[in-house]
């Protein structure tokens, strides 16, 4: 019987580099894994298929920098409390460009937002909608009341790591400040975007192979020498992520993986000081996500949005506290914080095809007669 356990040291040793360690796009993934954990890549193959059959892994695929591939938003949904569940699961069912789907709680019910329970994140395909448009679509199908979209100004933090996170003592960080990243929207050329969307589907188990893009060239007709070219130059263009496994970490919480509670924080900051309050809060090590979002007056007109995973909401808010003391340490002036809680979750890529668009729109919204 081959460990499928997270709990398992030449697992974890796996998946320490393998959830987010690999930046970019190779040709050869799993061996870049293997060099970077010390193991033979053959046992780094067999361990990661066996996690994925075993559901410990949710799935493994080369992620996109998707905000610069499609116009997106975090998006924060007021719905009556007798409707949540039934609008988390239509969106699950029905929006393959809603990505996250998260029920949220706050303890203090007075907390600005704190009626706003559902978040998503939502990708609208380049020259299919707006953001806006979208989720007024979707807001007329779940019943919302209102909702709020809370685009990336810019990006400081982005890798679920739960593994190598897992014991981190709160207050740790990077000895230097991350850079901001900011938005690009490259223009993409049909065989770019083959390539691309053949790229980010998720490995099937028979695809867990030394060479795992073989199949995907062939499937949409390109030599495999050409279809690794196209792949680099899409890296250069700064539209490829990450190569990615990701833990079933909302179905299978596991203290081994340093996951069990996860809040989503915001900080409103003095305006001039986003940037700097951003990468303060990003160069901690704790946070999964960290963005500089607009439009959060709703929400005490926060600013700074991230998410810490730890074992229990005690240990969260140990992370939280640490990087408070850390912000009034740097004299950044903080007007409001918050955290909202995760109490059920469906994680998983949003699709970013303008045919995928346009055929789902003919479907599920077709015009009225």
């Amino acid at each position: 019987m081959i460990p499928a356990d997270v709990a398992d040291e030449t697992n974890r040793r796996i998946l320490a580099v393998a959830e987010d360690r690999v930046q970019g796009f190779h040709a050869l993934p799993f061996d870049v894994i293997a060099a970077r954990c010390g193991l033979p890549v053959e046992l780094v193959l067999e361990r990661l298929r066996a996690m994925l059959q075993a559901g410990t892994v949710r799935r493994i695929r080369q992620t996109l920098l998707s905000t610069n591939l499609a116009e997106g938003a975090l998006v924060a949904w007021k719905v009556a409390p007798h409707r949540c569940e039934a609008a988390w699961e239509w969106l699950r069912e029905n929006d393959p460009f809603t990505g996250h789907i998260v029920l949220r709680s706050s303890e203090d019910a007075t907390a600005p937002g704190a009626d706003y329970r559902l978040w998503t994140t939502v990708k609208v395909p380049t020259g299919c909608h707006t953001v806006e448009g979208h989720c007024r679509m979707l807001a007329a199908k779940i019943g919302a009341e209102s909702f709020v979209p809370l685009p990336v100004v810019g990006m400081f933090a982005l890798g679920v790591g739960h593994v190598r996170r897992a014991g981190l003592k709160p207050g740790d960080k990077l000895e230097s400040l991350p850079p901001m990243q900011g938005i690009v929207r490259p223009e993409l050329s049909a065989d770019e975007w083959s390539v691309l969307l053949a790229l980010k589907e998720s490995l099937r188990a028979e695809e867990i192979v030394r060479e795992p893009w073989r199949l995907r060239a062939a499937a949409v007709g390109m030599s495999y020498e050409t279809f690794l070219s196209f792949a680099a130059g899409l890296d250069a263009g700064q539209v490829i992520g990450r190569f990615a496994t990701f833990l079933d970490h909302t179905r299978k919480p596991s203290r081994h993986a340093g996951t069990g509670a996860s809040g989503l924080f915001h900080w409103a900051v003095a305006p001039g000081w986003e940037e700097r309050a951003g990468a303060e809060c990003g160069r901690h090590i704790c946070m999964t996500h960290c963005y500089w979002r607009s439009g959060g007056a709703v929400f005490g007109g926060a600013q700074i949005m991230g998410v810490v995973h730890a074992p229990t909401r005690e240990e969260v808010m140990a992370h939280k506290a640490a990087i408070d003391a850390h912000l009034e340490s740097c004299g950044i002036p903080v007007l409001h914080t918050a955290v909202f809680w995760s109490e059920k979750a469906e994680i998983r890529p949003s699709e970013i095809s303008p045919h995928v668009y346009a055929e789902w729109v003919k479907r599920d919204f077709p015009p009225s007669r």
